[in-house]
């Protein structure tokens, strides 16, 4: 795995160790990797959406 220096607000490292405290998550690791993820598939799924809505937009205009 590689490792990817972040910098972080005091408030946003407080809320992940809050988390972890009540075993949401194991370590500060696990969670952001799994922040990524879904950030990840949250903007494909964007994505995804917004091409569909282009076709449909172009194929209703009749071009």
């Amino acid at each position: 795995m590689d490792t990817v220096p972040a910098k972080l607000t005091k408030k946003l490292v407080m809320e992940i160790e809050e988390l972890i405290d009540e075993g949401w998550y194991a370590n500060k690791s696990e969670l952001i990797r799994s922040a990524v993820r879904d950030l990840i598939n949250k903007t494909k799924a964007e994505r995804l959406e917004m091409a569909i809505k282009e076709d449909v937009e172009w194929g209703l205009s009749g071009r």
